[in-house]
């Protein structure tokens, strides 16, 4: 009868800290991923509702993907997607200096990141830097893919920043 009691304490106390372990993140890459993924599809959202003209409701999806992008930053620094996002996130709130110090971080790691040279490039276009876009183009010059498609438009002025 003792081993049988002490076989259910057990059991019971081992599943309360399963389940007190599982809803903690566990060892932390549930919490980073999660993070990242939140704040990717806080990004998306607030793209939407700037097409549509929503700005001040774009920015609030902003703020919450940037705190989000802060905690994946802080588990995974070298992470150039999190630096991009980082980045975009701060030049669509308005910083610049540290949106540019955000690319920049991740061009560090990445020289060729198709997605941070863009939207790096956009930004030297929002700070009167025109021919530092240019440098941008031509590290994309040769992705054949959308980013620099984006780009070369906005630069010769037949397409305005979509974000």
């Amino acid at each position: 009868m003792k081993k049988l009691f002490i076989i259910i304490t057990i059991f019971f106390l081992s599943t309360n800290l399963y389940a007190a372990g599982g809803s903690s993140g566990g060892d932390g890459q549930e919490s980073k991923q999660s993070n990242y993924k939140s704040a990717v599809n806080y990004v998306k959202a607030g793209k939407k509702l700037e097409k549509k003209g929503k700005i001040e409701k774009a920015k609030v999806k902003y703020e919450k993907a940037f705190k989000r992008l802060l905690k994946a930053n802080d588990k995974d620094p070298s992470n150039p997607d999190v630096l991009n996002y980082l980045g975009f996130t701060s030049r669509k709130l308005g910083d610049f200096k540290s949106a540019e110090n955000y690319y920049l971080s991740g061009l560090k790691i990445n020289p060729n990141h198709n997605g941070i040279n863009e939207y790096l490039g956009e930004l030297y276009l929002s700070t009167n830097r025109p021919e530092k876009a240019k440098e941008r183009l031509a590290v994309l010059q040769n992705c054949n893919c959308e980013e620099y498609e984006e780009l070369k438009a906005i630069i010769d002025g037949t397409k305005q920043s979509k974000y």
